[in-house]
């Protein structure tokens, strides 16, 4: 009995893998040993980089809650602490986008908690 290979599914499974390793330079993009390895090692930098994304914005959105209350004479340690005082709910990317769109109604919830 001649050996059964099953072409179709081992071509498409080695095409979709140079799919995604289209762009990439020289062998990279076209020999799938290569690609293989490199794609892989791509999408664990995504998954991690997903998780980095939301720090680095957190890590933002306080960097200018913190410009924006220190030019009102208070920390944003003291700030975070009298919102939650007060019962404001306001998340920090709100706070950060109130801070750079719109500094006058944040001046004035600055007042607000002082």
């Amino acid at each position: 009995m001649p050996r059964s290979v099953n072409a179709v599914a081992s071509r498409a499974r080695r095409k979709r893998i140079l799919q995604q390793a289209k762009g990439f330079y020289g062998k990279r993009k076209n020999v799938y040993t290569v690609a293989k390895n490199i794609v892989e090692k791509g999408m664990t930098y995504s998954y991690v980089g997903r998780k980095n994304k939301k720090r680095e914005y957190r890590r933002l959105w306080i960097a200018r809650i913190n410009a924006a209350v220190r030019a009102e004479g208070i920390t944003y340690s003291e700030f975070i602490h009298k919102l939650s005082e007060k019962g404001i709910g306001l998340d920090r990317k709100v706070l950060a986008d109130l801070a750079m769109n719109e500094p006058e109604s944040f001046k004035n919830l600055v007042l607000s908690v002082k």
